[in-house]
């Protein structure tokens, strides 16, 4: 489980910002614990990618751009779209 994360929450719904260099398994195990979206920066990308849950398997939707508040926005945009909120 990730702990001390901090939340964009400015919206629904709170998406958990994990920082830079936290390995994969790591978020995988925090998602299947929480379900509450992330957005990770990638080891080795310089562009955002975001994961939630489905219910049954954690899913990445990767090329959300470099720019951090873009990136928040095109996920909550994804998640509604696709009935994840």
């Amino acid at each position: 489980m990730l702990h001390d994360l901090e939340y964009d929450d400015s919206e629904p719904p709170a998406i958990g910002l994990v920082g830079a260099g936290v390995r994969w398994e790591d978020v995988q195990d925090h998602i299947k614990i929480a379900h509450a979206p992330l957005l990770v920066l990638l080891d080795g990308s310089d562009e955002y990618a975001g994961v939630h849950w489905t219910g049954t398997r954690a899913v990445l939707t990767e090329g959300l751009g470099p720019d951090h508040d873009e990136a928040i926005a095109e996920f909550r945009e994804f998640l509604r779209e696709h009935g994840e909120t």
